[in-house]
């Protein structure tokens, strides 16, 4: 592929001004989730069994045993 033909094909994507900010802000938009996503991921797994939603079910059965 030429770099001339590289060139129009961005050229004929960003002509518009519009155009070129909705592909920034939708390309932001896309990596934020995908980042956001990924690192959840990491960190429920690196604290894994330290979290209330690990926990939760000790302290809610506990709980409800203690008002009968």
């Amino acid at each position: 592929m030429s770099p001339f033909a590289n060139t129009q094909r961005c050229s004929t994507i960003f002509r518009k001004n519009y155009a070129m900010l909705a592909v920034v802000f939708g390309a932001g938009f896309a990596f934020e989730m995908g980042f956001n996503s990924s690192m959840n991921k990491i960190w429920d797994n690196y604290n894994r069994g330290r979290q209330w939603k690990d926990i939760r079910s000790r302290y809610v059965e506990g709980a409800d045993e203690d008002e009968e």
